[in-house]
C-alpha cells in the first residue's frame, strides 16, 4: 500500500531531476525542448513508484499552457495495443474467436475469398496481407474526416492480397480499423464505450478519451511541426486519416498509461496467461518473411538477455514510446507533441537504466 501511495504523489507532483540518475535522463530530452514551444512529457517507473517525471514545452502554442504529467496527448499507433486487449476481453468471454475470418464480420468483400481467408489473428499480428489502398479510392481531404467504417471500406473492394495470410509480416493501420468495427459487432454498442468500460476504467484511467470524429477538439495537447523558425499545426483537421481512431485514436497521458502498465501487470484488464501470450511472439507455419517480432499488435524485442516489450505511435505531429522491461518491471514512456526520434531517445534511455545496473541479470 506504501508504494502505492508514493506512486500516486509522483504523478501528481513530478519527480525533479535531483539524483544523478535523474539528471541523465533529463539531460537526454531537455536539449530537445525550449521554453515556450512544443515539447513532451516523460516518465519511468519502476515497481510501482515514478522514479523519473518531467515535462518540457507547452501543449498549446498559442495559450502557451504548459505540458504536465496529466497532459493527453494522442498516442498514434500505441492505441492498438488498446483495441488489441479489448478484442482478446471479447474472445476470453466467448463473444468472438481469434480464429474468425473476416467473412463473418464483413460479407461484403468485392473478392469474398479474401475475406475468408484473413482471420481476426492476422489483423492482431500484422500479417494479413490486406493492401493499403485508401488513397487509391479516397481524397485526402475526405480523409481528414473519414472514420473507421469509411477507412476500412477501400480494403473491402481490394482484388487481391499482398501476400497469403500468416506468411508474413507488414504494419497495417486498416487492421486495426476493422478490429474496431468488430468490436462494434460483437457488443452492439460504439468500440470507444467499450474499451473505456474494459480497459480505461479498470485501470483508473480517468481522463483519457478516444477519438470519435472531430472529438477532442480541446483539453488536449495540439502537435506541431517545426518549419523554419516557427511552428505549424499538424494535428485533427491537418492530418489526413485522425479521424480513424482504431489504428490510433486514444488520447493519454504519462501518468494514465503507467496505470495502464500497471493494470496488465495486476491483471485488472485481462488474466495473465492472456497478457503473457499477447505479449509472446506469434509464429505461423507457413512463414516466409524475416523473423516475426511481434505479438498481438505488441513488439517483442531483448536488450542485455532481457524481454522488451514496446509499441511506437506517430501521428501528425505527435511522437510517442512506450516500453516495458516485465523481467525489471520497469516502464518508460515518452509523449510529444513535436517530431522526436523514438528510436534514438529509447536507446538513450536504455544506456542510462544500464549504467546504473537496473538491467543486471
Amino acid at each position: 500500500m506504501k508504494k502505492r501511495t508514493v506512486f500516486l504523489l509522483c504523478l501528481v507532483a513530478g519527480c525533479r531531476p535531483t539524483s544523478d540518475f535523474q539528471r541523465q535522463i533529463d539531460f537526454i530530452f531537455s536539449a530537445s525542448f525550449q521554453s515556450g514551444q512544443p515539447g513532451g512529457a516523460i516518465l519511468i517507473m519502476k515497481h510501482e513508484q515514478v522514479v523519473f517525471s518531467e515535462q518540457y514545452g507547452v501543449a498549446d502554442i498559442e495559450t502557451q499552457e504548459k505540458i504536465t504529467p496529466q497532459t493527453l496527448f494522442n498516442t498514434g499507433s500505441i492505441s492498438k495495443t488498446f483495441v488489441t486487449n479489448t478484442i482478446l476481453a471479447l474472445a476470453n468471454e466467448g463473444e468472438l474467436s481469434l480464429n474468425d475470418s473476416l467473412a463473418k464480420y464483413f460479407p461484403d468483400f468485392k473478392n469474398p475469398e479474401i475475406a475468408k481467408r484473413v482471420r481476426i489473428e492476422h489483423l492482431l499480428t500484422h500479417t494479413s496481407g490486406l493492401p493499403d489502398n485508401r488513397r487509391q479510392f479516397l481524397d485526402s481531404v475526405f480523409l481528414l474526416t473519414a472514420k473507421d467504417k469509411e477507412n476500412f471500406a477501400p480494403i473491402q473492394q481490394a482484388d487481391s492480397l499482398l501476400f497469403d495470410p500468416g506468411t508474413r509480416y507488414e504494419y497495417s493501420n486498416p487492421a486495426f480499423n476493422a478490429l474496431a468495427l468488430i468490436i462494434e459487432q460483437v457488443t452492439g454498442r460504439k468500440w470507444q464505450e467499450v474499451v473505456k468500460e474494459k480497459i480505461f476504467t479498470p485501470a483508473g484511467m480517468n481522463r483519457s478519451v478516444i477519438t470519435d470524429g472531430p472529438f477532442p477538439q480541446s483539453g488536449v495537447a495540439h502537435a506541431y511541426l517545426r518549419t523554419g523558425n516557427s511552428f505549424i499545426e499538424k494535428d485533427y483537421g491537418e492530418e489526413p486519416t485522425f479521424a480513424a481512431a482504431g489504428n490510433g485514436g486514444v488520447w493519454s497521458s504519462v501518468d494514465e498509461l503507467a496505470r495502464y502498465e500497471l493494470a496488465l501487470r495486476k491483471s485488472l484488464i485481462l488474466d495473465s496467461t492472456t497478457i503473457a501470450d499477447s505479449r509472446t511472439i506469434k509464429t505461423f507455419p507457413d512463414w516466409k518473411g524475416t523473423p516475426p517480432f511481434i505479438g498481438y499488435s505488441w513488439f517483442v524485442g531483448e536488450v542485455d538477455g532481457l524481454t522488451v516489450i514496446s509499441h511506437t505511435g506517430t501521428q501528425g505531429g505527435f511522437y510517442a514510446d512506450f516500453v516495458s522491461i516485465p523481467e525489471k518491471d520497469i516502464l518508460y514512456v515518452m509523449l510529444c507533441n513535436v517530431p522526436t526520434p523514438q528510436e534514438e531517445k529509447r536507446e538513450q534511455v536504455l544506456a542510462v537504466l544500464k549504467k546504473f545496473n537496473w538491467l543486471d541479470p
